[in-house]
């Protein structure tokens, strides 16, 4: 059967990217900050392997490529991220706050991409996904704010459709995902969808990637979404 890497795999859609694909009979690599207390993740049914990893952590995700060296990973989902503090005002903005947000958001789902593009291009997929948001297409921002999380999400696709050009030759296929406003923790209870009903369609998207999808960006219900606004 097939595996996939899960980063942040113990709550949110994480768990719910390892629950389905565990169901469906996939080896599931999880992954989570403490291995020893991974919530609801210990309890999936499957192939469940559960891995300690702060992916803001460098040497941690370089631990763990090296565990890991040899195994075959069909898809890999960039998973783990965080908001930050919502609904600064431009004069107000903790800046510290930031460049924790960028830390995980940006500088991780690449540092991990390259760690293990190795695994990923030895499966038979060649999957790499990266959990975004349409708040960081430029294209698609016509409200404003957000200033921290919005700017997060435009760099890591702007990082991943770079990793995307750079890693083509080697037969990866690298794509960003917008799940929807689903009701979770980050969420929150006004989602217009649930975890299940997300990560339903996004594994939809995953298995429908060919290599034509490579470096682009698509919402939960398969549709392209831009990136850049046209000048």
């Amino acid at each position: 059967m097939p595996t996939v890497m899960i980063t942040g795999a113990n709550r949110g859609l994480g768990l719910e990217f390892a629950r389905q694909y565990g169901a469906d009979g996939w080896t599931v690599i999880g992954t989570c900050r403490d291995p020893f207390n991974p919530g609801e993740l210990a309890t999936i049914e499957g192939d469940i392997q559960v891995h300690g990893l702060d992916v803001a952590n460098h040497p941690q995700v370089d631990h763990l490529a090296k565990d890991l060296n040899g195994v075959a990973i069909d898809v890999l989902i960039n998973n783990a991220g965080i908001y930050g503090p919502r609904n600064y005002k431009p004069e107000d903005i903790d800046y510290a706050a930031w460049e924790e947000v960028m830390r995980v958001n940006v500088m991780a789902p690449l540092k991990v991409a390259a760690a293990f593009a190795g695994n990923v291009a030895a499966g038979d997929q060649k999957k790499l996904v990266t959990v975004s948001s349409r708040m960081g297409s430029v294209a698609d921002n016509t409200s404003g704010d957000f200033y921290i999380y919005r700017s997060s999400k435009a760099a890591v696709n702007a990082a991943m459709v770079s990793f995307a050009h750079d890693t083509a030759d080697r037969g990866l296929i690298v794509a960003l995902l917008h799940p929807g406003w689903v009701k979770t923790d980050m969420g929150g209870d006004g989602g217009d969808l649930t975890p299940t009903e997300s990560i339903a369609r996004l594994r939809k998207v995953i298995a429908g990637l060919g290599p034509a999808d490579n470096g682009h960006f698509f919402n939960h219900d398969g549709a392209k979404i831009p990136l850049y606004a046209s000048c």
